[in-house]
């Protein structure tokens, strides 16, 4: 890969041919590390590529990926629904599948009050990729994070910064629902749901933090710790959204029933049971 004007397109060929062995997404990957390199928007890169020289940077960079290192850890952020979250080591990288969970929220919003929600949890909260993304869909809305990771909570305190909704945002280190006091109109989870001998991809087990993937010998030890306490924690008229397993539907609906609630369930872009929709009895 030569450092040479001119030649971006050739490098991104051959950086897309050396990842497909390691990626899913090879050609996206190797666009995202070149823009990276250039400190550019992919966008801008793929405007024009040929107006671009090739830092010697990107071959570090691609190497890093080859060796199965996150492309988010690499570039230092991912895009989700509506706004860029930044994360890094020790942080768990937000989905896409997860952004079922913000379109059930705006789902449900259109069969409420003009301003519901108006306070928002996050039990979970990362590098604060929910509940800010709620957020920005809920403008009216304020919301609190908890996480028992410290440096997952600094990240979503620099994003809470970054987004300009640090006055809207309350972040604290806890364990699930534990000590909380308050009602909120919207709860949102996305727990770990791995079962402990799920074998994962080497990217996502080598490095991501094993606390916010894996959950016993069936996956579903903290829904069992979250659900039992969601009911004294939503306001009247509120309603919990978990993220699942998409094969853990009934499973997880039997624990929440058991607790009183109704149970709707949504599917993610790719037609999977993705997200739990929780309402008390009227």
């Amino acid at each position: 890969m030569a450092d040479r004007r001119g030649e971006a397109d050739n490098n991104l060929r051959t950086a897309t041919n050396l990842l497909s062995a390691t990626s899913d997404t090879p050609r996206l990957d190797a666009e995202l590390l070149m823009a990276h390199a250039l400190g550019i928007d992919r966008q801008a890169l793929l405007l024009d590529s040929s107006r671009y020289e090739v830092p010697e940077s990107f071959v570090q960079l691609v190497a890093r990926r080859m060796g199965n290192e996150p492309i988010a850890y690499i570039v230092g952020y991912r895009d989700f629904w509506t706004i860029r979250v930044e994360v890094g080591p020790g942080v768990l990288i937000p989905r896409p599948d997860s952004e079922t969970l913000i379109e059930a929220a705006i789902a449900l919003a259109r069969g409420c009050e003009a301003d519901w929600p108006r306070t928002i949890l996050d039990l979970g909260t990362g590098p604060g990729t929910l509940l800010l993304a709620a957020l920005d869909a809920f403008r009216g809305a304020t919301g609190l994070g908890v996480d028992a990771s410290e440096q997952a909570l600094a990240y979503a305190r620099d994003n809470a910064e970054a987004l300009g909704f640090a006055a809207r945002t309350t972040f604290r280190a806890g364990d699930w629902a534990a000590g909380l006091d308050g009602a909120f109109d919207l709860i949102l989870c996305n727990p770990p749901y791995i079962a402990d001998d799920e074998a994962l991809m080497p990217d996502v087990a080598d490095h991501e933090p094993a606390e916010a993937l894996f959950a016993g010998a069936d996956g579903l030890d903290d829904y069992r710790r979250i659900i039992p306490d969601l009911p004294r924690l939503l306001a009247p008229g509120g309603a919990a959204i978990l993220e699942i397993g998409h094969q853990q539907r009934i499973s997880v609906s039997q624990l929440a029933e058991a607790a009183g609630f109704a149970v709707a369930c949504r599917r993610d872009i790719g037609g999977r049971d993705r997200a739990l929709v929780l309402t008390p009895p009227e």
